[in-house]
C-alpha cells in the first residue's frame, strides 16, 4: 500500500509538544516529594544507566525505528510541505535535517548558500502519495511501490536526486513491463533519461509489436515517441496495424485537444508522422481494406499508391516503400540427433509435451516440429503454452512436411512474453501421417546465444516425448 497520510493525532507512542510539559512537570514534583537519594544509591542508578521508563524512544531502540516513527509526524516538524496541484494539496510536516541527510536538493534548500526560512513549501509538481513514498524511504529506507504510483515516485526521486529509490522504480517498472504498457513506459522511460528501461521497452515492443500498438497504452503517448515507434526497422508487424495503430492515436490527440475525430483532424494531428508509416508495404488488399476508405490520404495520394500496385510505370511517393526488416527468430534445438523407426513416431490424438525454463525474458513465437518419415504429408496440429497450469496462448494450424528430417515451423498467433527461472509447458497435439521423425540424444540444458534454456519432462506428455527423445525438437523465439 502506498503511504498514506497521518491525522494529526497519532498512535505511534510519540508525544506532541503539550504532552511532553506535561510529563516533564508530573516528574518534576515527584522529584521534589521524594526524599534525597543516598550517595550509594545515586552511584548505583549512574552504573545501571537508569532512564526514564515509559519513554517511546526506549521502545524504539535502533535510530531507524525512531527515525520511522517521525515519517508524516508533526512532533518536533520545523517544515511543512503544501503538495498536489491546487484544490487537490495535502499538508505534509517533516523534519529538515532528516530531508536534507537524504537528499542534496533538500539540503541546498534549506542549508544552502541560497537558503530560505519559508515554514511552508509548496510542490504543485508532484503527487502527494508519490511524496510521502519518497519520505517514507528518507525516515526509514522503506519502500513501497505500487503500480498506480510508480511512475509519479520515478519523477519524485528524480527531482529530488534519491537515486536508490530512483532505480528501485526502474525496476520495479521492468517487472511489471508488458505489452499494453510498454508504449507508455517507452515515453516516460525517454523522458527520465533512463536508457536501460528503454532497451526493455524496445525489447518488448519489437517483439510484440502488434499487441502493443493495439494497446490502449499507444494512445496515450507524447507525439515524438510516436515518430519514434513508427519509424522503428525492427517492428515485428503488419504494416496494416501499424497503420491503424497511427489512426487511433490521432483520433485520442484529437480528443485531447477537444476536437472531433474527423479525417482532416487526424491528419493534422498525425502530421509529417503519417509519411512514416509504409503505406506500399501493405498488400494491395490490405490497401483496398483500410487505407484507401479512412479518407486520411488526400485523392492524389491514393491514386498514386493505387498505380504504385498495379502499374509498370509507378508513381514516385512521400511513403516509404521497403518493408520494416522486423526481428529475426531464434531457435533452440534440444537433439543432438533425430530417426525414424517402422513403428515410431505415432500419433493418435495423444500429446508430446516438454517443460522449459530460460534464464532471461524471451518471447515464445512458436515450435519446431518434425514431419512424416514416409514422405509429404500435411498434419494439423494445436499448440500450447501453459504456465504453472495457466494457459498463455494456444493456436490450431496446419504444416506441410516434405519427408525429410527438417524441422518445420509452426506459430502462436502473437509471440508470448516468458519470464526467467519460471517452468513453462510447451504441448503439441498432432493429427495426420502416423510416422514420423523423433528426437534422440536429448539435452537438459542447451546455450542459445545469450539464453541458457533448461528442459524437464512434462506429466501431460502422453505419447512418450520427454528431454531424452520425442516431438517438439525446436522452441523457436525472439530475445
Amino acid at each position: 500500500m502506498a503511504a498514506e497520510l497521518f491525522p494529526t493525532t497519532i498512535s505511534t507512542g510519540v508525544p506532541n509538544g503539550n504532552e511532553a510539559a506535561a510529563a516533564k512537570k508530573g516528574l518534576i514534583e515527584q522529584r521534589e516529594a521524594e526524599p534525597e537519594a543516598t550517595s550509594a544509591n545515586a552511584q548505583q542508578n549512574i552504573s545501571n544507566n537508569n532512564v526514564e521508563p515509559s519513554s517511546w524512544q526506549n521502545s524504539h531502540p535502533t535510530l531507524r525505528e525512531r527515525n520511522a516513527l517521525m515519517f508524516n509526524n508533526e512532533q518536533m516538524a520545523d517544515v511543512h510541505f503544501l503538495v498536489g496541484p491546487p484544490g487537490e494539496t495535502q499538508r505534509v510536516p517533516a523534519h529538515k535535517y532528516v530531508l536534507a541527510v537524504g537528499s542534496s536538493v533538500f539540503g541546498a534548500m534549506f542549508y544552502g548558500d541560497l537558503a530560505e526560512g519559508q515554514s511552508e513549501i509548496l510542490i504543485p509538481d508532484v503527487e502527494p502519495a508519490a511524496f510521502l513514498i519518497l519520505l517514507k524511504y528518507m525516515y526509514s529506507d522503506e519502500i513501497e511501490l505500487e503500480a498506480d504510483t510508480v511512475l509519479a515516485t520515478l519523477y519524485a526521486a528524480k527531482k529530488y536526486i534519491v537515486p536508490a529509490l530512483a532505480r528501485a522504480c526502474v525496476t520495479f517498472l521492468e517487472t511489471s513491463l508488458e505489452a499494453r504498457n510498454a508504449c507508455v513506459l517507452l515515453s516516460q522511460s525517454r523522458l527520465f533519461e533512463e536508457p536501460e528501461l528503454t532497451q526493455r521497452c524496445w525489447e518488448v515492443i519489437d517483439a510484440q509489436a502488434e499487441l502493443a500498438l493495439r494497446s490502449d497504452g499507444f494512445c496515450e503517448i507524447d507525439p515524438p515517441t510516436l515518430e519514434i515507434i513508427l519509424r522503428r526497422e525492427t517492428l515485428n508487424a503488419r504494416e496494416a496495424v501499424v497503420f491503424q495503430a497511427a489512426l487511433d492515436w490521432a483520433a485520442a490527440e484529437c480528443r485531447r485537444h477537444g476536437l472531433p475525430p474527423t479525417a482532416l483532424n487526424r491528419r493534422a494531428a498525425l502530421g509529417k508522422a503519417l509519411y512514416l508509416v509504409r503505406i506500399p508495404a501493405m498488400t494491395l488488399q490490405e490497401f483496398a481494406d483500410g487505407v484507401a476508405q479512412s479518407d486520411v490520404l488526400t485523392l492524389e495520394e491514393t491514386h498514386d499508391v493505387f498505380l504504385w500496385f498495379t502499374a509498370a510505370n509507378k508513381p514516385r511517393l512521400e511513403f516509404p516503400a521497403a518493408p520494416r526488416a522486423g526481428l529475426t527468430p531464434q531457435r533452440c534445438h534440444r537433439f543432438q540427433s533425430s530417426a525414424y523407426r517402422s513403428n515410431q513416431w505415432r500419433y493418435r490424438g495423444r500429446c508430446d509435451s516438454i517443460q522449459f525454463a530460460v534464464d532471461r525474458r524471451i518471447f515464445m513465437a512458436g515450435l519446431g516440429l518434425y514431419g512424416s518419415s514416409g514422405g509429404k504429408a500435411e498434419y494439423s496440429v494445436k499448440i500450447e503454452l501453459k504456465r504453472q497450469g495457466t494457459v498463455l496462448a494456444q493456436n490450431l494450424t496446419k504444416f506441410l512436411s516434405d519427408g525429410s528430417s527438417s524441422t518445420f515451423s509452426v506459430w502462436f498467433e502473437h509471440p508470448v512474453q516468458v519470464e526467467q527461472d519460471t517452468f513453462y509447458t510447451v504441448s503439441a497435439v498432432l493429427d495426420g501421417n502416423e510416422l514420423s521423425y523423433f528426437g534422440q540424444e536429448g539435452m537438459t540444458e542447451v546455450q542459445c546465444g545469450k539464453v541458457t534454456f533448461q528442459f524437464q519432462c512434462s506429466s501431460d506428455s502422453t505419447n512418450g516425448t520427454g528431454v531424452q527423445g520425442g516431438q517438439i525438437p525446436e522452441l523457436v523465439f525472439y530475445c
